[in-house]
């Protein structure tokens, strides 16, 4: 059996505000918190280690004491489920969001960046 990909751990500066933000653009919950460090979940879906197939990855946000300094090397990659990609691009930007350029040039997908400036794409028309 090969690895699961279960846990995406993020460093940032405050990671209740940026777990906040995360919660609500993919209406997870809360799932554990301790000092400096915060951890998102799906409400809906059992913890994953016992669980045969796929599992929806928590967030874990983590402090620490440098800022961002350049663009991502790994970045999420949201879909709307119930609604057209401009909606929720708004949606997303109504949250605290903003739109980011790297260069992405006229393409299918919008770049935002999450308060913390950690860049992020909204897809068209790729559904999970």
């Amino acid at each position: 059996m090969a690895s699961k990909f279960t846990e995406l751990a993020i460093d940032c500066a405050d990671p209740r505000g940026l777990a906040r933000f995360w919660c609500a653009v993919l209406g997870y919950e809360v799932q554990d918190e301790d000092d400096g460090l915060v951890t998102i979940g799906s409400p809906t879906v059992p913890e994953g280690r016992n669980r045969p197939g796929p599992v929806p990855p928590t967030l874990t946000f983590a402090r620490v004491p440098e800022g961002k300094t350049v663009k991502n090397r790994v970045h999420l990659d949201v879909n709307p489920t119930d609604r057209e990609q401009d909606d929720e691009v708004r949606r997303l930007l109504g949250l605290g969001a903003r739109r980011a350029d790297v260069g992405q040039g006229d393409e299918s997908w919008v770049v935002l960046t999450d308060p913390e400036g950690n860049e992020f794409c909204v897809l068209a028309s790729r559904h999970p």
